[in-house]
């Protein structure tokens, strides 16, 4: 077995300390190719709005970028790439660049090679497709993968195609030495507290980094640790879907929760929640939970429209639209909590992001 590769001491120092990475989405224009001018703007209203990082290939950006008929993985995750090397020079911190990887050990290998190849430092390796799979198999699949690039594990929700992990399986998962990071978005307080415990069993809580996917929990993720056999283990940030828009609120949101969780800030913890409840409620519409989530993307994209960052809601599935009544929903809460949105900052900037 040879040498690991290993992740930059200021990005894993990054990583640690916590960030907002958003799930980036997919730009397509009517005739549902890739819009690479507002590709971009996405990524730079990331950049702009305070994310510590982007997370491209995810299940945001649509599996089906994989397709070979669409054939869109490297690209997208070029275009994010070089995107980054020009905003890298505004300064700040280093942005974390996660690159989504699927697919059985052969194709999961092919894709970490690729994201290294075009300077990504993370691998989220998805377990989309694994229904029933032997424990020992994937965690095979990880070590293999681990061998290429640092790897955040990802316990991705059933509901868009995630398949239930057990935690003997994340307390193995987390003794791979080149797991660095898990996101965890079952959705689910049970198997969210399944993992937190099994990093604490696997005795790398201290070196495994935790990041909330759990849409319907952001805020209460941020804000809570859980206590298991004398260590803390919490939530250093999050890598979410939701987050791919009203990304300056969230930004301010994640500081101030972690700020008040380790109270390096005096704060109201009530009216935290309740903003939690208020952040669940606008997920609620946008991710289309009635109808398990069938227009969580369109969703996404819905709401990015209105800010000017997408020209419309279109996906690489034809028949892939919002729900009915889903478009009332978003309008509601958009009605509902203005506080949450940051369209007014980004049209001071939009013009400059499309160039």
């Amino acid at each position: 077995m040879g040498v690991l590769p290993e992740l930059d001491p200021e990005v894993a120092q990054a990583l640690r300390s916590g960030a907002v990475i958003p799930a980036h989405p997919l730009a397509l224009d009517a005739r549902r190719r890739l819009d690479e001018r507002r590709q971009r703007a996405l990524t730079r209203y990331y950049r702009w709005a305070g994310a510590g990082g982007v997370a491209v290939g995810v299940h945001t950006t649509q599996f089906a970028i994989r397709d070979p008929a669409v054939g869109l993985y490297e690209p997208v995750l070029a275009l994010a790439a070089e995107t980054l090397n020009e905003s890298g020079r505004l300064g700040g911190g280093p942005m974390i660049r996660v690159a989504g990887l699927l697919g059985r050990t052969e194709q999961a290998v092919a894709e970490a090679e690729t994201a290294v190849r075009l300077g990504y430092h993370l691998g989220l390796l998805g377990y989309a497709g694994f229904e029933g799979a032997d424990t020992r198999a994937l965690l095979d699949r990880a070590r293999a993968v681990s061998q290429v690039m640092p790897l955040m594990g990802f316990y991705l929700q059933p509901a868009v195609g995630g398949v239930p992990l057990s935690y003997d399986f994340w307390r193995e998962f987390c003794r791979i030495e080149n797991v660095m990071a898990i996101k965890v978005a079952p959705f689910d307080r049970y198997r969210t507290l399944d993992v937190m415990r099994a990093v604490c069993d696997s005795g790398r809580a201290r070196e495994i980094a935790l990041y909330t996917g759990n849409d319907d929990s952001i805020v209460v993720d941020l804000l809570t640790k859980f206590s298991h056999r004398g260590m803390d283990v919490r939530f250093a940030g999050g890598l979410l879907g939701h987050w791919a828009m009203w990304t300056r609120y969230a930004c301010n949101c994640w500081s101030r929760s972690v700020a008040l969780r380790d109270q390096r800030i005096e704060g109201d913890v009530v009216q935290l929640l309740d903003l939690g409840l208020q952040v669940t409620d606008a997920n609620a519409a946008v991710f289309d939970a009635r109808n398990g989530f069938a227009g969580c993307i369109p969703g996404i994209h819905e709401v990015l429209r209105r800010q000017g960052l997408l020209e419309g809601i279109w996906c690489l599935d034809e028949n892939e639209g919002l729900s009915p009544g889903q478009l009332d929903e978003i309008d509601r809460v958009c009605r509902a909590y203005p506080h949450l949105d940051d369209t007014d900052d980004v049209a001071e900037a939009l013009y400059e992001w499309l160039r």
